[in-house]
């Protein structure tokens, strides 16, 4: 009977520390509504104004939802589906950082390898940043520059991989090597010249065979240049000045294709997490290894929690750059997510590795949708009941901040009686900037026109504000164009000599474009 005793309250010992000591997904066995998540996506749909999404849901390596809503085009119709394209820009970061930890686990590179082993022509704001910039520095967003500094170099130019990377030395750093945070798309590029210099084969060969062939990914395409003849292709969307959504077109910027270039579905996106949340297999076949795995899912890069982030998820404790992913925790879960932002499209994915869960939400809009469905989705999957909504919480939020800025924001007035202070000819020639290179200002009919060299597509007519300002009005409606205005500098000799590009744009900064007047 002691014996007997014993044995009993080790029994009760045992299963106590097994319940303490299981992980969160062992013990979560929540059954969710997928009819009620599909209503609450209808929903947020309409509340957004969003033309067309389509969301996929994976659990315990399945596809339990994927289902798409509203219009490929908010002009020309056409449904959206669950196979329907978009484009994912920055979740292809991901890709680009498996892509290289494929090569680490081959013993063809190391993380810790010096960029410039493989890309010699790379050259930085400072010798010793240039010959000590890893590998595992181009994927975490710590080389020094703010948030999309040189962007403008992708930005519907002509110029190659190689030529940006040249050009990367006139950017000027906004902190301390290593010492900081600044997403950086630039950096993504320079790692797909890694891949490449490495492999013999382009990024997007090397995407294609390494994991959209080995997961079945027929209808996942790494340039817009492939999507010609393609059928079921949401068309990207802005905003205009009332805030409604109005389509246009997509355009190929393939030097960027190693940052954001890849366009897929979400069905074919749930097979690419099902190989992340299995840390590195697919279907029993091994693409990369779990080691790998861990290295791109540990901070490389930590960053504080803001006060706004704090105050919305108490139980958020720590954040940080990955490698091509961002890390944080929640309810006690471990959460690996990234979003994308295209020309008109918007995405997200979120993986709850603890849970088996992955969730990726692609949109033909520039609204934040994204971002508080994902919530929405994960807080039902681990069983909060009472979790909040959201959607309305975001839309409320977006609401009052609009308000605030509206409210403090002074009218711009210009001086009635104001002309420019000299004959348009005079505004007239060739200004280069070290870091973008050329741009021509010409006199047609009596007025002026901007044309970037390196953008064909970009250009437009000069309007005067007032003084020597002008209003640019762009030629093309892209949605990452925001309004613009041309400030010339006169010289010491009373003559024209500078030109800067003045816009409150948060993806580009114009202000980095130098233009000094050719003699």
């Amino acid at each position: 009977m002691n014996h007997f005793r014993y044995s009993l309250k080790n029994f009760r010992l045992l299963l106590l520390l097994l319940l303490v000591q299981a992980p969160a997904w062992a013990q979560s066995k929540t059954t969710v509504d997928l009819q009620q998540l599909d209503a609450y996506y209808q929903q947020a749909l309409q509340d957004w104004g969003v033309p067309g999404m389509a969301i996929a849901i994976v659990r315990n390596d399945s596809v339990v939802f994927a289902k798409g809503y509203g219009v490929l085009n908010n002009e020309t119709g056409g449904k959206v589906d669950a196979n329907t394209l978009f484009g994912i820009a920055s979740n292809s970061k991901a890709y680009t950082a498996a892509a290289l930890a494929t090569l680490v686990d081959a013993g063809k590179i190391s993380w810790t390898d010096k960029v410039r082993q493989y890309v010699p022509y790379l050259q930085l704001y400072d010798p010793f940043v240039t010959e000590n910039l890893t590998i595992e520095d181009l994927l975490c967003h710590r080389v020094g520059f703010k948030t999309f500094s040189g962007d403008l170099l992708w930005y519907n130019t002509t110029y190659s991989r190689e030529e940006i990377i040249r050009r990367m030395r006139y950017l000027k750093p906004a902190y301390g090597f290593r010492d900081g945070y600044g997403y950086s798309n630039l950096m993504f590029i320079t790692a797909g010249e890694v891949i490449e210099n490495v492999t013999g084969k382009t990024w997007e060969n090397y995407i294609k065979e390494t994991f959209l062939q080995p997961l079945g990914m027929d209808r996942t395409y790494t340039s817009v240049n492939d999507l010609k003849g393609v059928r079921n292709v949401a068309s990207p969307h802005g905003f205009n000045a009332d805030g409604k959504p109005y389509a246009t077109t997509l355009t190929a910027w393939d030097s960027w294709n190693p940052a954001a270039g890849i366009f897929t579905s979400v069905s074919q996106q749930a097979q690419w997490m099902r190989l992340q949340l299995n840390r590195g297999t697919y279907k029993g076949k091994e693409i990369f290894s779990e080691a790998a795995s861990r290295d791109m899912w540990t901070v490389h890069n930590p960053f504080a929690v803001s006060q706004q982030a704090e105050a919305e998820t108490p139980s958020t404790h720590f954040t940080g750059a990955g490698l091509g992913w961002f890390l944080s925790d929640y309810e006690g879960r471990k959460l690996i997510y990234h979003g994308g932002g295209h020309e008109g499209m918007n995405s997200r994915t979120v993986l709850v590795p603890e849970e088996n869960l992955g969730i990726v939400i692609l949109t033909n809009s520039m609204s934040s949708i994204m971002a508080p469905l994902g919530n929405y989705t994960v807080d039902q999957f681990l069983g909060m009941a009472n979790g909040r909504d959201w959607s309305r919480f975001k839309l409320d939020a977006a609401a009052k901040a609009k308000q605030e800025a509206e409210a403090g924001k002074a009218k711009e007035k210009r001086r009635r009686k104001s002309s420019p202070t000299m004959n348009l000819k005079a505004y007239t020639g060739t200004y280069r900037s070290q870091l973008y290179g050329d741009a021509t200002v010409s006199l047609k009919n009596g007025t002026l026109e901007l044309q970037l060299l390196p953008a064909p597509t970009l250009s437009g007519t000069l309007g005067h504000w007032e003084h020597d300002i002008f209003t640019l009005d762009w030629k093309n409606d892209y949605a990452l164009l925001h309004p613009t205005k041309v400030r010339f500098l006169i010289g010491e000799d009373g003559a024209i000599a500078e030109m800067r590009l003045d816009s409150d744009n948060p993806d580009f900064h114009f202000d980095e474009l130098r233009f000094v007047k050719a003699k």
